[in-house]
């Protein structure tokens, strides 16, 4: 679907579900990252829902991959939502991305590389 563009790992919470758990959650099914953990918070973002113009409040985290994963795979996802049987195309650009990333994702990866830095 190169219509979805290039974007992060993203999806809602369910309900009493913690953001870092909701991510952590959304990177295994879209990503198949299951050992993944979270860094750090790096934003709490209150732009609306760009499509239903809803409130929304989004989380940003920089999480550590595990050691061995490549710089470049391939996941299908599995589940009962609209993205099953999708197949993404997963890799890890530079920080900060050097293109757009759908849904104006790309306003906060450039403090995920000031952090990485220090």
């Amino acid at each position: 679907m190169p219509e979805a563009g290039t974007q992060v790992p993203a999806g809602g919470g369910g309900p009493g579900e913690e953001p870092a758990s909701a991510v952590l959650r959304e990177v295994a099914e879209e990503a198949g990252l299951a050992t993944a953990t979270v860094t750090v918070r790096i934003a709490v973002d209150g732009r609306p829902h760009p499509h239903s113009r809803q409130p929304r409040l989004t989380t940003f985290f920089l999480l550590q991959a595990p050691a061995d994963t490549p710089g470049a795979w391939q996941h299908r996802v599995r589940g009962t939502g609209e993205d099953d049987a999708l197949v993404f195309e997963c890799r890890f650009p530079p920080l900060p991305p050097h293109r757009p990333l759908a849904d104006g994702q790309d306003a906060w990866p450039g403090r995920c590389a000031a952090r990485l830095a220090r």
